[in-house]
């Protein structure tokens, strides 16, 4: 599975070269920008982001100190943005509350105790507890997103689970690959812009590079 894993990862690269994620401009936006992007495009979260900017809501004690409808009209374009304006204040009061607004000291938790904490926050769940850790904190977390997991399927990857849940689809990469946050980082970043080249909903399989790895397409440019 190394050998296939590096394989993929020689061939995203080549095919698209480096990303250069997260499109954030140090951790406050890439954590902004994560618990935004939920169920949201990238293009509506900078809008987004931008408002906040705009408006002086750029710190985690501003955020704190705003009152949660008036942040959910600066959040608006990003859609369920009541929801998302509870979530961006709650891990703000944490890290107000527990660190005296002090983030860089929050990051630099040790990688198991910082995921369980963030976990433990209102609306970070496991994808955006990840994103924060790789993008923010810069350690060795991989992130499984809808895409990841899209691709993996296709090419016959799925965890050996009758319902493999989020831990089993990382647990594949844990399981085998070095704990490189570049890697981790740049890899994850190269899944999902392969979904968006090539590997969406419904696959546009010609001249993936991929291909001739992949069972899925295989099958459907056999139909052709």
């Amino acid at each position: 599975m190394h050998a296939r894993l590096m394989e993929i990862y020689d061939r995203f690269y080549a095919a698209y070269g480096p990303q250069h994620w997260w499109p954030g401009d140090g951790p406050l936006e890439v954590i902004f920008g994560a618990i935004l992007t939920q169920s949201a495009a990238w293009t509506n979260v900078e809008m987004a982001l931008a408002k906040m900017r705009s408006n002086c809501c750029w710190s985690l004690e501003a955020v704190h100190r705003l009152p949660v409808n008036d942040l959910a009209d600066l959040v608006r374009s990003s859609g369920y943005f009541n929801a998302k304006a509870r979530k961006l204040k709650a891990f703000a009061a944490h890290v107000e509350e527990n660190y005296q607004g002090d983030l860089a000291g929050f990051l630099a938790k040790p990688l198991a105790p910082l995921r369980e904490e963030l976990l433990s926050i209102h609306g970070i769940g496991e994808e955006t507890a990840d994103d924060i850790i790789v993008y923010a904190a810069n350690q060795p977390s991989f992130v499984i997103d809808t895409y990841t997991r899209r691709i993996m399927d296709r090419l016959g990857m799925t965890p050996d689970s009758a319902k493999p849940k989020y831990s089993d689809y990382q647990a594949v990469f844990y399981n085998n690959l070095p704990p490189d946050t570049q890697l981790y980082n740049e890899f994850h970043a190269l899944w999902d812009h392969h979904a968006k080249m090539a590997c969406a909903k419904t696959p546009r399989c010609k001249g993936c590079c991929l291909l001739d790895i992949c069972p899925t397409g295989r099958s459907m440019t056999a139909k052709w």
